[in-house]
């Protein structure tokens, strides 16, 4: 082969590596968002509850292209999170509104051929706000009336959205933000027997263009990310001491560049997890969380261990 020619392939490797680990990145969002695990998101809570919560999650794991190129892509990374939560009175209906800040600090590596490269990045990520009303079973109450109520079938509905936010330099290829919009509509069940709660969540994923940056003229879209979720949970001592078995499955979101569609980025994937939640003070609270994929086709096959805390009160904080 001509020297030119093994140049040609070099590049063409460089391009591919660095597009995968772009993939990993633009991953990493999704992954603190889309594909969380999230048991009991639809129980009632009185008007005038808030909460605020501080989550640390380490996650560790690769990008799996099953068909695709023959390319190695893996990583590990940090994410504190900052949420608020707040409950109001919609109509006569439950319902509340939650802000999630995350931070991601996480080192990147990968390897095409005899082509290494790797990346480290620190920054803010995309931020996420959800607002969710219950429409059957979950009518507004004070804390008097929460009292005396008692759960059975809840049916709600929510919607997401990730705002491009986070770290983004036009000059670089490779961001924390994704440079983009995503919204989620959801539909979610929860039905209570006693000590145990079980929860089945539908919804579909939506992504706008990706913006465009100074270092390429390249235009990414991406299909809808349909997406099922569900949880079954048990009460140890009190509402607020439980474990959760979770699982979910996500099926779509093909890309394309400059319109030219990649059939292999067809996403087919399923994590499965456990959560503990554990009261410490009447207001205090941490929640541990392991979940792993249990099939993943294309996109982030990682393993993922959580930890927050929690503190929650009524109108004001004491």
């Amino acid at each position: 082969m001509h020297r030119s020619q093994y140049r040609k392939v070099d590049c063409v490797a460089h391009k591919v590596l660095s597009s995968c680990i772009c993939l990993i990145l633009y991953l990493l969002p999704i992954i603190c968002h889309a594909q969380a695990l999230a048991p009991r998101a639809y129980i009632i809570t009185p008007v005038g509850a808030n909460a605020v919560t501080l989550t640390y999650t380490f996650m560790n794991g690769n990008i799996d292209l099953e068909g695709g190129l023959p390319i190695s892509v893996n990583g590990h990374a940090s994410t504190p999170v900052f949420s608020y939560f707040h409950t109001f009175n919609f109509f006569s209906r439950s319902a509340n509104i939650t802000a999630l800040i995350p931070y991601g600090i996480g080192t990147f590596a990968g390897r095409a051929g005899e082509r290494k490269a790797s990346v480290y990045r620190s920054g803010l990520l995309d931020s996420a706000y959800r607002i969710s009303v219950n429409l059957k079973g979950g009518p507004a109450m004070s804390i008097k009336e929460y009292g005396s109520w008692r759960q059975k079938t809840l049916l709600g509905a929510s919607l997401s959205v990730v705002a491009p936010t986070g770290q983004y330099d036009a000059m670089r290829v490779i961001n924390y933000s994704t440079g983009r919009w995503t919204l989620k509509p959801e539909v979610g069940l929860s039905r209570r027997w006693d000590r145990w709660v079980l929860d089945a969540y539908g919804s579909v994923w939506f992504v706008t263009e990706k913006q465009q940056n100074l270092l390429t003229t390249s235009t990414i879209t991406q299909g809808p990310i349909g997406a099922i979720e569900s949880h079954l949970s048990h009460d140890l001592n009190g509402p607020r001491f439980w474990c959760s078995l979770d699982g979910n499955f996500w099926y779509g979101g093909i890309q394309a560049t400059n319109g030219v569609t990649n059939p292999f980025s067809r996403q087919t994937n399923s994590r499965v997890g456990v959560t503990t939640a554990v009261p410490i003070t009447e207001h205090q609270a941490f929640k541990f969380s392991y979940s792993r994929g249990a099939y993943i086709r294309y996109g982030g096959n990682y393993h993922s261990v959580s930890v927050a805390w929690q503190y929650s009160w009524l109108k004001r904080p004491d």
